[in-house]
């Protein structure tokens, strides 16, 4: 398991640094083990998360803003207190409407975001 800071067990986000990742997009990893991946996503208005697919379940919940997510070809809008599922190996991607978080959880970790 990754040492976020003095402890393992508690995690104080204001200590992390944020991670840009592409054009208005910026994560911060949260914590995780070998098996479960928290990560916070900062979306400006306009910012895309590319259609994609990968081997790892994820549950995103929308924390704040206006998405529109795609998963297997339909697509909703989605804000504040809104969530979604997303199986193994199915393409999905999201366009930002309204300035926003979503908080990605994964299982397993993503291996590709600590490189």
């Amino acid at each position: 398991m990754k040492t976020f800071g003095a402890s393992t067990n508690f995690i104080f986000g204001d200590t992390l640094d944020w991670e840009v990742v592409g054009e208005g997009l910026k994560r911060k990893i949260m914590g995780y083990d070998d098996k479960i991946m928290l990560v916070k996503v900062h979306f400006e208005v306009g910012a895309i998360g590319i259609m994609h697919e990968h081997y790892h379940s994820q549950v995103t919940y929308v924390e704040s803003g206006a998405f529109d997510v795609t998963i297997d070809g339909e697509t909703k809008r989605l804000v504040g207190g809104d969530s979604f599922y997303i199986p193994p190996h199915v393409m999905h991607g999201a366009i930002c409407i309204e300035s926003g978080v979503l908080i990605d959880v994964f299982s397993p970790i993503r291996e590709d975001f600590m490189e």
